[in-house]
């Protein structure tokens, strides 16, 4: 990983311009530990590779923040907060409180997750390696990523399973619509020998560092 590989991701990031107002406009909102992460940004790397729209296939934006005080409440009002924040950006902004996954991951996706310690921690469990990006920005406009297992599968459109807390069905059934929306797309197959933690272990006790 060089930082030539990022600054070509910032810059593939940045085509979308719905990535920019995000990134803008997200200091507003008053969390901690924010970053934008997931389709937002592989899939705008992957639509600017495969020559399309650079929002073309990006069905929402994932907002990640993290938040001790895990109460329903306390995300709602969040949640609130955003969809003023981003009303006018025309898109589905999905703002959530990492500290709160493992309240609601078991019934959503049907194994159980251990509490995350970050936000960063959480997108070290997406189902693929090759969606492992974050970044978030300061009050002046300044750029930070997060990108634990670099960008050579990135750039090279090839999908690596990240089996630590998601089960295969969920990678497989994401790795089919990703191939329908941008063919060019390797997806390596489900390893037989992955054994998902029961419970999953956090990446502070596994010694590890979506959607």
């Amino acid at each position: 990983m060089t930082t030539n590989d990022e600054q070509l991701f910032l810059a593939y990031v940045q085509e979308n311009p719905i990535n920019g107002q995000i990134l803008q406009l997200a200091p507003l909102l008053g969390v901690s530990d924010w970053w934008l992460t997931a389709g937002a940004l592989f899939q705008t790397v992957w639509n600017v590779l495969e020559g399309k729209e650079p929002r073309a296939g990006i069905r929402d934006y994932d907002l990640f923040y993290f938040d001790e005080d895990t109460s329903w409440q306390a995300e709602n009002a969040v949640i609130l907060r955003a969809h003023e924040l981003f009303r006018d950006l025309g898109v589905d902004v999905e703002v959530r409180n990492e500290a709160r996954v493992h309240l609601w991951y078991e019934d959503h996706f049907g194994v159980p997750a251990a509490p995350f310690f970050s936000t960063t921690d959480a997108v070290d469990h997406f189902a693929a390696k090759t969606c492992c990006f974050a970044v978030t920005s300061d009050q002046t406009g300044a750029l930070t990523t997060y990108a634990p297992h670099g960008y050579d599968d990135l750039f090279a459109r090839k999908i690596v399973p990240n089996p630590v807390i998601a089960p295969r069905d969920v990678y497989e059934a994401k790795t089919k619509r990703w191939s329908a929306e941008w063919p060019s797309l390797t997806v390596l197959p489900w390893p037989t020998d992955a054994v998902v933690d029961e419970p999953a272990l956090s990446s502070a006790t596994a010694g590890g560092s979506q959607r």
